[in-house]
């Protein structure tokens, strides 16, 4: 079965996903930030089981945005669509709130995952720590 549940803080739930998908998997160092204090997370549970999530916080240089990232699945768990889930679930939580426009910085690899949700990329390739990345943003409707 499958469930989520969203938090005001940073979930241990949330820190063992990102810390093996995106610092044990991927390579990354920098994954934890002040960030984390001020943003909603989302939590997808299979069986009760936390297995992916995602995060959002308000871009403070443009009204009506937020600014999703974080998305990761642990590896088991990525065929069963439950990425889209996440986007979709954070969506309407950024609607909710008043949102209009979401942003965020996909690695390159990821891009079609992206677009096939409505985002659009714009600019050009840049890396993050190692990771050729690529601005993304959708109007929420």
């Amino acid at each position: 079965m499958i469930s989520y549940k969203f938090f005001n803080q940073l979930p241990k739930e949330a820190m063992y996903i990102r810390e093996t998908v995106f610092i044990k998997e991927q390579g990354f160092h920098n994954e934890f930030d002040d960030i984390d204090a001020k943003a909603i997370h989302l939590i997808i549970y299979i069986d009760d089981n936390a297995v992916g999530n995602v995060r959002t916080f308000v871009d403070e240089k443009e009204p009506f945005t937020y600014i999703i990232g974080r998305l990761a699945v642990l590896k088991d768990y990525r065929k069963l669509h439950l990425g889209q889930k996440l986007i979709q679930l954070i969506e309407t939580k950024i609607k909710k709130l008043g949102g209009k426009k979401a942003i965020l910085s996909a690695q390159c690899q990821a891009q079609k995952f992206y677009e096939k949700l409505g985002y659009i990329a714009s600019g050009d390739v840049y890396l993050d720590e190692h990771c050729p990345h690529i601005h993304m943003e959708k109007i929420l409707l």
